[in-house]
């Protein structure tokens, strides 16, 4: 009974699926009012009810993740995280600024595998906004705190998107005789960044981690009720598609 209350507060009471009822509301009003308006609005809402769905989202969001797959054996010279956000001020436990969910994925996989394989972490990922961290900055002292040295630890602390990443990041491979290197990055973010290394003609062993949801999944009711979380995993795939047709195209 109380699992049912939460499910309909959580999921009609807030956004995503408060919006959709209010526009259904407003489908209702503009029926008898004006009956063009209210198909137009109706379908709109339909369209807005697919992107807050997980089955749509997940499915989205698996086609990319579902590209690469970790190697089962790791060979490589150095690790190369990319970041993802980062906060400026928030109280850390060797500092300020945290990286965001995206990026923290990234960062705890760069220290398994540097625990595993022992090989230095390149984090690439500057201060994109004013209200941001500086995301290299951050994940250098965070690797430190769960056991890497900082010797171990290449800041490139430049770039501010994904295309910068791969300039600045082949430039500090080729100062420190790096020529393997195993590129860590969200699943989703995988390929657009795997085309982005390859523009500047820098072949990278992709390691994809941060996965957003099963590789593989079946049919379940809960697919079909709205949801924050599916309408985000429809930004981040829609997003990178386009990210993907952009760095094809220029």
């Amino acid at each position: 009974m109380i699992y049912f209350i939460k499910f309909l507060y959580s999921t009609f009471l807030f956004p995503p699926g408060s919006i959709i009822i209010a526009l259904l509301l407003l489908c209702f009003y503009l029926y008898r009012r004006h009956y063009s308006s209210a198909k137009i609005v109706l379908v709109l809402t339909f369209v807005f009810y697919l992107s807050t769905i997980s089955l749509v989202g997940d499915q989205l969001i698996r086609s990319l993740e579902g590209r690469y797959q970790p190697p089962s054996d790791t060979h490589g010279d150095v690790i190369v995280m990319l970041g993802g956000g980062a906060t400026l001020d928030t109280p850390n436990v060797y500092g300020l600024g945290h990286l965001s969910g995206f990026a923290a994925n990234r960062l705890l996989t760069c220290a398994q595998l540097y625990h595993s394989l022992n090989l230095p972490i390149l984090v690439s990922g500057g201060k994109v906004l004013e209200t941001t961290g500086s995301e290299a900055d951050i994940g250098k002292v965070i690797l430190i705190g769960l056991g890497v040295p900082a010797d171990k630890i290449i800041v490139e602390n430049q770039s501010l998107n994904t295309t910068e990443n791969a300039k600045f990041t082949k430039k500090l491979l080729e100062e420190y005789g790096f020529s393997q290197p195993i590129l860590v990055t969200s699943a989703f973010h995988m390929e657009r960044s795997v085309l982005q290394f390859k523009k500047v003609n820098l072949s990278v062993i992709p390691y994809p981690t941060d996965y957003q949801t099963n590789l593989q999944s079946k049919f379940q009711p809960h697919q079909l009720w709205p949801s924050a979380s599916a309408l985000l995993n429809v930004s981040l795939a829609l997003k990178e598609y386009v990210g993907i047709l952009a760095v094809k195209w220029y």
